[in-house]
């Protein structure tokens, strides 16, 4: 590291984290079991796993909609046991950003009012300077001509790219994709990833990427599987979990 070169701050902390939900009296099905991460600012995760394995009960982990069962996590250093709804809430709105597979996108409004509704709920600069904030961010995004253009006259990647000038344009400090790229063909879904990627690496964001496919979880820094409940490291394409003549 050189000199100039910021060291990485500890974003997000998950140590022996489960999660359960009752199904009947007395029993409960647990989700998640044991899953220890820790995620740096400017960091991109990737995380694969099948339908079923838990990859939405992470993601709300994750993203402060639900808390562990069991275990401990910290959001910038703050224990998630610690931040009463409305707190989480504000985090939520501030310092997270999410990118779904469905685009959500508000269909009467054009891209720049899309990506101009989370900014309705800041204050001073970032309230009074909505409009330019948000072209500035469709502009970054390979949109400034398709700013006044309705959801139903854009293209799939055009469509997730208001989507994610919309979970970026106020510059939250983690950035959770869920399926991103899954209503995508492959060669758009690639390109809509190394954009996602290079905006978060350029504003610090921590990104983590949750997904089926391999081969966007790939273009991660560091990629983890998610099977039975478990988060297992991905090294050279095999989980440690195999290597130690476990299940993949």
């Amino acid at each position: 590291m050189s000199p100039t070169e910021p060291m990485a701050s500890t974003l997000l902390s998950l140590r022996h984290v489960s999660r359960s939900v009752p199904i009947a009296a007395g029993q409960a099905l647990t989700i998640l079991t044991d899953v220890n991460l820790e995620v740096d600012s400017g960091e991109h995760i990737g995380i694969v796993g099948r339908s079923g394995t838990g990859k939405s009960t992470l993601l709300n982990i994750l993203g402060l909609l639900d808390a562990p069962t069991t275990g401990d996590m910290e959001f910038a250093g703050t224990p998630v046991q610690k931040i009463s709804p409305n707190r989480a809430a504000a985090f939520r709105g501030r310092d997270i950003g999410f990118v779904f597979q469905q685009f959500n996108l508000l269909p009467g409004r054009t891209a720049v009012e899309n990506v101009e509704a989370p900014l309705m709920y800041g204050s001073g600069r970032e309230f009074r300077n909505r409009r330019m904030i948000a072209e500035e961010m469709l502009g970054r995004l390979g949109l400034g001509d398709r700013m006044n253009t309705k959801p139903n006259r854009l293209s799939g990647g055009e469509q997730q790219r208001v989507a994610i000038a919309r979970s970026l344009v106020r510059e939250p400090r983690l950035v959770l994709a869920d399926e991103p790229t899954g209503a995508l063909d492959v060669d758009t879904g690639v390109q809509v990833m190394e954009i996602l990627d290079g905006i978060t690496k350029d504003s610090g964001a921590a990104l983590i990427t949750i997904t089926h496919d391999l081969a966007i979880a790939n273009m991660a820094s560091r990629q983890f599987s998610l099977g039975q409940g478990q988060l297992h490291p991905v090294v050279n394409g095999v989980t440690a979990e195999a290597l130690a003549g476990g299940r993949p």
